[in-house]
């Protein structure tokens, strides 16, 4: 039996390695194409980040809001696309931010110093002709947790409202064009199109399937080492979500591609409030089960949501993430993590 266990653990940490590669080359594979698609269409971007790589990284919480609403599970998906946002922002910006800052080269002097902390901000050209363009969603995912907090009772009207919000976004989102940068507006370039957006998707998918074998094999190592399944849940798993996320956009971001990585970041938590928490609410009825969610319970996870993306809003206005941005975003994670254990132990 020993031995039978330790053959899993080393299949484990074996497709966990594989795992790291294939997400590597996949979300190498999806900034180059997604940049591409930017240029030819152009979307810009953040447009593109926006919707066509977060609709494709927020392929896991889509597959658990399905799962969850057919199975009468709904509350699940619903903490899930909460905790998920939290992440999103907190931890992928966090730590890009503090990465960026410890991975440019150090110069010496009070201008160099000053250049070094310019070079280090996430944002130091980014086209707020594309930023506004994605105001409303950034808007709406801020204000739809606070709204929650007030509504006693979600049902299948406020999953359709949510839906129809999220429909009505994209439509106009898709509307909006920016300068060209260069000439792959040409006819040769649109021609190529089809095949940058399927890679780009392909490279997203990669992203997913790979982050979940991941997930999986951590899981498995961690249930292999002892460690509870309370632990398991509100770590690794709940993690384990935004993970797609977490290694595309730090990616882009170290690459040069701040706004790719920053529509990705806004346009999944937009994705996750509107179209994935409105099938979790809506399909249960579609389905002869309809549901309804008392939004008291996830308090916690709605004020933390508010928190960081209030913050979020504050910093780009500013036009300024720095490492000490970063750590904040952190601090803030770190918190939520304390007061969700605290919340989850048993009482005496």
């Amino acid at each position: 039996m020993g031995e039978i266990l330790l053959t899993q653990f080393v299949v484990d940490l074996f497709i966990i390695g594989i795992s790291f590669i294939i997400l590597n080359l996949a979300s190498s594979l999806t900034i180059n194409n997604a940049i591409k698609v930017s240029n030819i269409t152009r979307l810009g971007k953040t447009a593109v980040g926006f919707s066509l790589l977060a609709f494709s990284t927020s392929l896991p919480e889509l597959t658990v809001a399905l799962i969850a609403a057919l199975s009468g599970d709904a509350p699940i998906a619903v903490g899930n696309v909460l905790g998920s946002n939290i992440v999103n922002i907190s931890v992928v910006i966090g730590l890009s931010a503090i990465l960026l800052y410890f991975t440019r080269p150090k110069s010496r002097g009070s201008e160099a110093h000053k250049w070094q902390n310019r070079a280090a901000n996430l944002i130091p050209s980014f086209a707020k002709s594309e930023l506004s363009s994605i105001h409303f969603g950034l808007f709406i995912s801020s204000i739809i947790p606070l709204i929650l907090i007030y509504v006693s009772q979600a049902t299948w009207v406020v999953g359709l409202i949510l839906i129809s919000i999220f429909v009505t976004y994209m439509y106009q989102l898709s509307k909006v064009r920016i300068p060209s940068e260069n000439d792959d507006t040409s006819k040769e370039g649109k021609n190529k199109l089809r095949r940058y957006i399927f890679f780009t998707v392909l490279g997203a998918i990669g992203v997913v399937a790979s982050a979940y074998f991941l997930v999986e094999s951590a899981v498995s190592i961690a249930r292999f080492m002892g460690i509870s399944q309370t632990v398991i849940g509100a770590t690794i798993i709940a993690f384990g979500t935004s993970l797609p996320e977490l290694a595309l956009d730090l990616k882009a971001i170290l690459k040069g591609h701040s706004a790719l990585a920053f529509g990705d970041i806004i346009g999944s938590s937009f994705i996750n409030i509107t179209l994935i928490l409105g099938i979790s609410f809506f399909v249960p009825a579609l389905v002869g089960s309809p549901i309804r969610i008392n939004m008291s319970v996830f308090q916690n996870l709605i004020v933390f949501s508010i928190i960081t993306n209030l913050l979020f809003w504050y910093f780009l206005s500013r036009e300024r993430i720095n490492w000490r941005e970063g750590a904040i975003f952190l601090f803030i994670y770190a918190l939520f993590l304390a007061t969700t254990f605290g919340a989850i132990q048993p009482q005496s």
